[in-house]
């Protein structure tokens, strides 16, 4: 009888986790969605021309007409390409980086002061001389973008593993376990939450950094579909490169946070959500 009595208690309370996992993404579109309906509404209306800030409903013919010649599909590919390529040598390095200056402190005294006056270096800044380094072709463009994501990367790993719980350490030490040991069951789990927040950051930093970086004579890429937009007086082409960097940025965060919740369930969260009792 009590299996029978807790089985439909944990079939609801499977539907109502569903069931919030579609109102949160529902109540995700919901702004966005307002905001552009208001907009095609002001511009239908007359209430404003629309020139210069495209109505949705221009937007997305200026979609579709780039999607059926497949210029967004090339476009976004390499866009993503560059991306994804220097956001794996940004992480590498300042995962490698930030552990080293958060773990030494004689390292960290070393390289931290000089590491903070280059992350104030604007992206822009580094084209020039990424150009006389290497040239205008795809590396100069995957390192700048690589530069954007390292510092965000280096100081939440160091940050992290600078704030792990000294007792906390000194608990895994009281039973005696091993150097690998320690980072298994203390390290990772107490650093992995600020890392995940920083990939995240990074990551956003990336995007930003691919436009500065299809400005080295980049041929193709939703930088280069900025550029030509503004040169050609195209608007909607212009916001339609917009958009497709908040789609792609989006689902590329999404896919982090994803591939981190697996293991991060441990994490006792403060939620503001009432809980309701059944």
């Amino acid at each position: 009888m009590a299996a029978t009595a807790e089985t439909p208690t944990a079939e609801r309370k499977q539907r109502k986790s569903a069931l919030n996992r579609w109102n949160r993404v529902a109540l995700g579109f919901l702004l966005p969605l307002l905001l552009a309906a208001g907009w095609e509404a002001a511009v239908h209306f007359h209430l404003a021309s629309g020139r210069l800030v495209p109505p949705p409903s221009v937007i997305f013919a200026t979609f579709a007409d780039l999607a059926k010649t497949g210029e967004l599909q090339r476009h976004t590919f390499a866009t993503t390409a560059r991306v994804f390529a220097g956001f794996g040598f940004g992480v590498v390095t300042g995962t490698l980086i930030g552990a080293m200056a958060g773990y030494s402190a004689l390292t960290r005294r070393l390289i931290d002061p000089s590491l903070q006056a280059l992350r104030a270096i604007p992206s822009l800044a580094w084209v020039p001389l990424f150009v006389l380094w290497f040239g205008i072709f795809e590396t100069s463009k995957i390192i700048l973008i690589a530069v954007g994501v390292f510092f965000p990367v280096y100081l939440g790993v160091m940050g992290a593993v600078m704030s792990v719980d000294r007792k906390i350490v000194e608990v895994g030490r009281a039973f005696r376990l091993t150097g690998p040991q320690m980072i298994r069951r203390i390290l990772l789990p107490a650093v992995l939450p600020a890392y995940v927040t920083s990939l995240r950051t990074g990551l956003g930093l990336g995007w930003m950094f691919v436009v500065a970086a299809e400005l080295l004579g980049a041929s193709e890429g939703l930088g280069y579909l900025l550029i030509d937009g503004q040169q050609l007086g195209k608007p909607a082409e212009i916001v339609t490169a917009i958009v497709a960097f908040a789609i792609i940025g989006k689902i590329s965060d999404w896919l982090i946070v994803l591939a981190g919740a697996p293991f991060l369930r441990w994490e006792d969260r403060f939620s503001v959500a009432p809980q309701v009792e059944d």
